[in-house]
């Protein structure tokens, strides 16, 4: 059901509508082994067979008819769709709990310009926490483990809020709907092309949707990070670091204090941390088997 349950969310964006088809021509199936589209035309508009076909949900029978892909898991998708409170989320797809954790990540962003609240922030809530381990390891050790923890974070975050099979699939259409047009174009077909681009519009319309998606997981991912920077940055320029030899960064050599500019106005410790998540998301990626890229 893991490709299938955001699928079926999909459609449960466009309208209560198309679950309703979804549900009709699921039963329809399981009760004759296959169903075309005389077998539900009472039921469903054009409109609607074709977007179930164009999800994936419903598949071709070797021009038998149709089958449901995973009808067991639709079910299910289904079930969880009705069982959810319809106030729970807008059709940006997120919830509420999305939308709260986007204004605390707001809120943390202050921590940045204003120093009154770094302190309490950085100072009084994460030093408790952290302190202790920045006086057991080297300050290079500490942001090393921040690293670690910032990219498992990130990547599980990543792997539960994005749906990279959907974005699979749109990339898909996208490709088909080109070479439809392409060939709409080299037969001089005006009425095809009406129709293609149509689709077109629906399919941008679902992009805008899939980038919001895309958004979501930075809010969890930022509301985090930004904790544990408030903190490396607080210990750098606020409560300082405990001298220690020079240091020495790859590619950029010795540098005397974690304080200095490497790079232009970026600091050593900016740098060691970025060349540490960078290794280690990786490596936690390939471990967990996460995917980060569309996938069909």
């Amino acid at each position: 059901m893991a490709r299938t349950a955001p699928k079926v969310e999909r459609l449960a964006e466009d309208g209560e509508a198309m679950t309703d088809a979804l549900s009709t021509v699921l039963a329809a199936a399981e009760e004759n082994g296959t169903v075309t589209w005389s077998d539900v035309s009472d039921d469903l508009t054009s409109g609607e067979w074709g977007r179930l076909i164009e999800s994936g949900l419903l598949i071709d029978a070797d021009g038998e008819g149709f089958v449901i892909d995973d009808p067991e898991g639709v079910r299910e998708a289904l079930e969880e769709s009705d069982a959810e409170p319809s106030d729970d989320d807008d059709d940006s797809g997120w919830s509420k709990w999305d939308k709260l954790a986007g204004l605390g990540t707001l809120g943390l962003f202050a921590g940045y310009s204003m120093t009154s609240v770094r302190d309490v922030i950085a100072g009084g809530v994460i030093d408790i926490v952290l302190g202790p381990l920045n006086d057991m390891l080297p300050f290079y050790v500490v942001i090393l483990v921040l690293a670690i923890i910032t990219g498992t974070t990130s990547t599980i975050l990543q792997d539960n809020l994005m749906d990279m099979s959907g974005m699979g699939d749109h990339q898909e259409k996208m490709e088909d709907l080109k070479e439809r047009r392409k060939a709409a174009k080299e037969r001089d077909d005006q009425e095809a092309l009406d129709r293609l681009e149509e689709e077109q519009m629906e399919l941008m319309t679902d992009q805008m949707g899939m980038f919001k998606q895309q958004f979501r997981p930075m809010v969890w991912i930022m509301l985090v990070n930004i904790p544990l920077f408030l903190w490396l940055y607080w210990i750098v320029f606020g409560a300082g670091v405990d001298a220690s030899p020079v240091i020495t960064l790859p590619i950029f050599g010795e540098v005397e204090a974690w304080s200095n500019s490497v790079a232009g106005p970026v600091q050593a410790w900016i740098v060691w941390y970025f060349l540490c998540s960078l290794s280690f998301t990786q490596i936690i990626r390939k471990a967990l088997n996460v995917e980060t890229t569309p996938t069909g």
